[in-house]
């Protein structure tokens, strides 16, 4: 990370934005297919079984692919793209300008140790916290395109804002806004934590200390981190994603159960009642490998960037 030694990084902030946005924007052109199946799975109410006994529309990883696959074909798993791409690269980039800020402010101002995995903890959930209120519309407009099925009730994403500001107004894009925040802070402070901490460790036990730095241990450490971070705070983010889908029963009717839930504690008791304990765990599978690829491209394109425009301007 660019944080690791302040003073030595000589990249404006809009440089920092522009490799925190590539970063985004590669990441989610890769992660987009996990994506939209982890989605799929959350706001199935009925159980994921292999055997289909609980008459859920989707049984399992392999039978969601290829049912998503012939009933939509294969663009599908790139449903909402779009908006999907510009939460990615606004999110990749409010998120590390914030988060290069407030490392540098941390050291300065107050003389921290910017390699201390304590101090990316609260910078990194600081970061993301302040993303998440600048795209959480954009992340409303992801969610319920990749949720809705064949025909589509939204065509374009221009007819998406217009439907769901008609129906609810501007607070409609901020659906789950509660249980997000809740999750991001110590989901986003955990990556940058423990990202922190497995590259210390990966280099305290590599057996060259002379090795270069390499984009093998920036996927390694990224994904390590990615999918503890994701295991830990999941149960948010599923409750995020039922809430985001509110008022949208006439593109979920078709996929199963479609339940109403009267804020983020009432989802969670509903989904804990109904669907078990492990119902808050939905999707988990292609969660935790999104998690994986998506932590490990984010932390090693942004680095990968850095370096890049570091080298041109010959630093």
């Amino acid at each position: 990370m660019v944080g690791y030694k302040p003073g030595l990084v000589n990249l404006s902030p809009a440089e920092v934005a522009l490799a925190g946005s590539v970063s985004g924007f590669v990441t989610r052109a890769v992660v987009s297919p996990l994506d939209l199946l982890k989605i799929r799975f959350q706001l199935q109410v009925e159980n994921i079984t292999r055997h289909g006994a609980s008459g859920g529309k989707y049984q399992g990883l392999v039978q969601a692919v290829r049912t998503v696959w012939a009933e939509e074909g294969l663009s599908a798993f790139w449903k909402g793209h779009v908006p999907a791409q510009l939460l990615s690269v606004s999110f990749g980039c409010v998120q590390f300008v914030a988060f290069e800020v407030l490392t540098e402010l941390a050291y300065k101002r107050l003389q921290y140790d910017t390699s201390s995995p304590g101090l990316h903890f609260t910078c990194g959930g600081m970061s993301a916290c302040a993303a998440t209120l600048t795209c959480q519309p954009l992340d409303m407009l992801r969610t319920r395109f990749a949720s809705q099925g064949e025909p589509r009730v939204y065509h374009g994403l221009r007819h998406a804002v217009s439907k769901i500001y008609h129906h609810d107004g501007m607070l409609g894009f901020y659906r789950g806004l509660a249980p997000t925040l809740v999750a991001v802070f110590p989901y986003a402070g955990m990556q940058f934590s423990l990202y922190t901490f497995f590259t210390q460790l990966y280099k305290a036990l590599r057996t060259s200390p002379h090795s270069n730095e390499g984009v093998m241990q920036s996927v390694l450490c990224g994904a390590l981190a990615g999918m503890i971070s994701k295991t830990l705070t999941y149960p948010f983010d599923l409750i995020k994603k039922r809430l985001q889908v509110q008022s949208f029963q006439e593109a979920r009717s078709h996929f199963g159960q479609v339940k109403e839930y009267r804020g983020a504690i009432h989802c969670a008791l509903c989904i804990a009642a109904e669907e078990g304990q492990s119902g808050l765990f939905k999707g988990l599978t292609p969660s935790l490998l999104k998690a994986a690829v998506a932590t490990g491209l984010t932390f090693s394109t942004y680095e990968l960037t850095c370096r890049f425009m570091r080298t041109i301007k010959g630093n």
